[in-house]
């Protein structure tokens, strides 16, 4: 729902009365995850979507009634080939949606315009819903604020709420979107109730080092895929917005005296592009012991290898050798800045994602990964 926020925020601006069908829960391999949502308005409107099209027609019609009959409903589509025109997801998963109305007359409205806002502007903020337990208490939202505060309510029990909001605060700790399971009464015990919790948090960090023509590729493809792209060098003549004209911020400053001064978190992406040792030492050493997602350095193999060296003198172990992705990128034969910044992005992608890299053609493995070791939230 909260990745359809800054439509949805306009509709509540406009006094739109509208229905949200959003994915709770998902199996086999389903093209869309926990989270992603389709609204339709009153006009019958429509954005976003739940299946990439397999079963959004029929998902469009029970918005249209929910807003109707003012009824939450569950529904369950799965993989149908008895009949060519039944509905169904021909990937072979299922996919579980949940379908809220959202009418001008909704006590809730002022709580999912509030988690509509906040995820606009950037705030982070979680929504907790009931996705599976009573018909009474489905949908109801909780939104939850990274200082623990939270508006609105389940529904339930008051300890349902402050256990609620204490498990939604720990998935926005991590940016994280996926269900949760509790007690009805707020604790593991009693009736089991499962929750959907949904994460906005700013866009993750990419961090560029090296003011070069591969950079400028990279920081487009970063922020396609939704970084917040800084580009950093301590040579003033490269380093310039004029450059980089499609970074978030371009910083003049030694490479390592920067990552020392400034946030990173465990999405943080660092890309060294330098390649020299003396930038890229004194970077590395302190790169490889920050909480980050990824940390790759550009060069051929002999500078690999040299680099490691000097890292090793410098202290750095073996352990946290064994983090660095260098060379950066994967192998797809690339030779232009554009393709370079490809398979670096790629990399990151299948690290973050739990992915091989490997064609699937041919592959056993799954087309969706639940997620990597790095795996925290999708970026946008």
């Amino acid at each position: 729902m909260l990745d359809i926020a800054e439509e949805l925020h306009l509709w509540v601006g406009q006094g739109r009365a509208f229905a949200v069908a959003t994915v709770v829960a998902v199996g086999g391999s389903a093209p869309r995850q926990p989270g992603a949502a389709l609204a339709v308005d009153s006009d019958g409107t429509a954005i976003g979507s739940v299946s990439g099209g397999c079963v959004e027609g029929a998902v469009y019609e029970l918005c249209r009634q929910a807003l109707d009959d003012g009824t939450t409903v569950r529904e369950r589509f799965g993989y149908s080939d008895d009949d060519a025109f039944a509905v169904g997801l021909t990937c072979g998963g299922a996919i579980d949606i949940l379908v809220t109305p959202v009418r001008a007359d909704d006590p809730a409205r002022p709580v999912f315009a509030a988690a509509f806002a906040a995820a606009a502007g950037g705030t982070a903020a979680a929504v907790a819903r009931v996705t599976e337990g009573p018909d009474d208490l489905l949908g109801r939202p909780l939104l939850v604020h990274a200082d623990g505060t939270y508006e609105g309510g389940l529904g339930g029990a008051p300890e349902l709420d402050r256990t609620a909001a204490a498990e939604a605060r720990a998935m926005l700790d991590a940016g994280r979107t996926g269900p949760v399971g509790i007690g009805a009464e707020g604790s593991r015990c009693g009736r089991p109730l499962t929750l959907l919790v949904e994460s906005s948090v700013p866009p993750p960090r990419m961090i560029v080092f090296g003011a070069i023509d591969f950079a400028a590729a990279l920081v487009r493809a970063g922020r396609f895929l939704g970084y917040r792209v800084t580009v950093c060098d301590a040579r003033p003549v490269f380093a310039t917005a004029a450059r980089f004209p499609e970074a978030d911020e371009v910083v003049v400053d030694w490479p390592h005296r920067y990552l020392a001064a400034t946030g990173v978190d465990a999405r943080t992406v660092l890309c060294v592009l330098t390649h020299d040792a003396r930038f890229d030492v004194p970077l590395l050493e302190l790169a490889l012991r920050l909480p980050v997602a990824y940390v790759g350095a550009m060069g051929s193999r002999r500078t690999h290898l040299e680099r490691n060296e000097r890292l090793r003198e410098a202290g750095v172990t073996e352990h946290r050798l064994a983090s660095l992705h260098s060379p950066i990128g994967l192998d797809l034969g690339a030779r232009t800045p554009e393709e370079t910044a490809l398979s670096i992005m790629a990399e990151i992608v299948a690290d973050r994602r739990g992915g091989s890299g490997v064609p699937l053609t041919g592959a056993h493995t799954p087309i969706h990964h639940e997620g990597g070791p790095s795996s925290l939230a999708s970026v946008a």
